[in-house]
């Protein structure tokens, strides 16, 4: 007789949701589905023989290092390299500060698992990633939101938020999953300036910061945390977590990322990533590090924000062509997404439904609420499609959503 298990489950597997993006990309698989449903990188701008290079260099030169377990730290060249590509960008560290993880989604689970209690609350941007949720979700977390708008979180709608006790703040400045938007230079200053006076620190998700297709850079909210606030102790203290990935600028499929944090934060993370998968693939480390040295990454980025860009505007240029005028969209400087907002009384669920009738899909927006949708969203990813496709998908998904706003209108008439 087989055992009854499932009442043998941890209760903080009570809150464990499946991700209906992981979900939508079961449904997508077949050839004739467009799909704006995943966060998927352009499949052809991945450095295959550059790969292939730098697997064979490691196995003719390091392979008994490279098939070997490694520190939790991380493979210390990789380590080097990334201190000096964060350089670039104003970020000042060491490789003491630096922790290579799993993915992105290794770094949040590490973190949900360092700092939430059960029933703590977390100030998190209204939409918010999704993976994000999951991972404090999992630890019990609750939550405190602000909204976004087209210059990102809506700082001056913060005092009571913070006045709520939140634990930290989990924010994602640059071209923001869901939304696409950027928090401004503006509310960057705000920001860090509220975290310092109410002392609560910031976790600073940045996948998507080297995928800058207009407009100028600007600094990282680390940064501004040491420069406006004078700290000159390096990365010793400080009121911000960084988080990046090579998921975006190489591959996906390498789930490659770092944290960056103060020595005692990183010594910590250490310890419960070493009960976790005692450290990130050696092998894969190596091969990441040889690929991006000597300038490759930095060209390669040339060529993903080249692709990019032209997927994104081909995608607000069929939005305009194809979409009622009563429909809204963000207009994303980077990164991999739009936000769509329809009018009230749309069920974007249904629409969903209706769409992948028509052969194309999307992922609703309610998912990204953390305390419920506060409207009808649909997110959409423009970097997995080719600009061909991308106008026949928005041309298709047009005619779910005339369909839907006629729906819509039916049910006000009655």
């Amino acid at each position: 007789m087989a055992a009854p298990w499932a009442h043998r489950y941890a209760q903080r597997t009570k809150s464990v949701k499946s991700s209906i993006i992981r979900e939508l990309l079961k449904l997508t698989q077949r050839p004739e589905v467009i799909s704006f449903a995943g966060g998927l990188p352009a499949p052809e701008v991945f450095p295959v023989a550059r790969f292939q290079e730098a697997c064979q260099r490691v196995l003719a030169t390091q392979a008994t290092t490279a098939l070997q377990y490694g520190p939790t730290e991380g493979y210390r060249p990789l380590r080097e390299l990334i201190v000096a590509q964060m350089g670039r960008y104003g970020i000042v560290a060491t490789v003491d500060n630096i922790l290579i993880t799993s993915g992105s989604q290794q770094a949040l689970d590490l973190i949900a698992k360092l700092l939430i209690n059960r029933g703590d609350r977390i100030l998190v941007e209204s939409p918010t990633y999704l993976g994000a949720l999951q991972a404090f979700d999992l630890m019990g977390a609750e939550y405190v939101t602000v909204p976004v708008d087209d210059d990102g979180l809506q700082t001056c709608n913060m005092e009571q938020a913070l006045r709520s006790g939140p634990k930290f703040m989990y924010i994602l400045p640059n071209f923001q999953n869901p939304g696409g938007v950027t928090l401004s230079r503006k509310r960057r200053d705000e920001l860090v300036e509220l975290s310092d006076r109410y002392g609560i620190p910031i976790i600073e998700d940045d996948p998507y910061g080297q995928l800058r297709y207009e407009g100028e850079h600007i600094s990282p909210l680390v940064v501004l945390d040491r420069t406006n606030l004078a700290r000159d102790n390096g990365y010793k203290l400080g009121n911000v977590i960084y988080l990046s990935t090579f998921s975006k600028v190489l591959a996906p499929g390498l789930r490659v990322a770092w944290i960056v944090a103060p020595p005692d934060v990183i010594a910590k993370l250490v310890q419960i990533k070493q009960s976790t998968d005692l450290h990130t693939s050696t092998f894969t480390q190596m091969v990441v590090y040889e690929a991006a040295r000597d300038g490759f990454i930095d060209e390669h980025v040339k060529l993903i924000r080249a692709t990019y860009k032209e997927r994104r505007d081909a995608m607000l240029s069929a939005l305009n062509d194809y979409f009622p005028p009563e429909v809204s969209w963000t207009h994303p400087h980077g990164g991999l997404f739009l936000w769509v907002t329809m009018p009230p009384g749309v069920d974007s669920s249904r629409l969903l439904e209706l769409a992948l009738r028509q052969n194309v899909a999307f992922v609703p927006g309610e998912p990204f609420f953390p305390n419920g949708d506060t409207g009808s969203h649909m997110r959409l990813n423009f970097s997995n499609a080719a600009p061909e496709q991308i106008r026949e998908g928005i041309r298709r998904l047009s005619i779910a959503v005339a369909h839907e706003l006629e729906h819509r209108g039916a049910e006000i008439m009655v």
